[in-house]
């Protein structure tokens, strides 16, 4: 995911709040008002929309406006984003791993034909 770091920053940090996280979990099971997302939360509002506007610019989420209600949906394009870098990161280093192992085993099969 070397062509996207950028983006994965922004991703990764967008997460980096229990607040965001919760936010994107509630959003995992559908849309739902900017209210009904707050309700959970003891801040004011206008430090509650900081939180929607960072998620809304990493694009883990969208919001749309309707008269007076602001409407948040998640994004899939960011999980693809952070699933293809956990992918790369789990080969790399199940690589890793399995030489360790081999060279573990050989290791000891070396030291049972003393």
């Amino acid at each position: 995911m070397e062509q996207y770091p950028e983006q994965l920053d922004g991703v990764f940090h967008a997460l980096s709040d229990p607040t965001r996280r919760a936010i994107v979990g509630r959003l995992g099971k559908g849309p739902a008002s900017v209210g009904e997302l707050a309700k959970p939360f003891d801040m004011a509002l206008p430090s509650f929309m900081k939180h929607i506007h960072l998620l809304e610019e990493s694009g883990w989420i969208r919001t749309r406006k309707q008269g007076r209600v602001r409407t948040c949906a998640i994004e899939k394009k960011p999980f693809a984003a952070v699933e293809t870098w956990l992918s790369e990161q789990r080969a790399l280093w199940e690589g890793r791993t399995d030489r360790l192992e081999q060279f573990v085993t050989a290791a000891q099969k070396k030291g049972k034909s003393r």
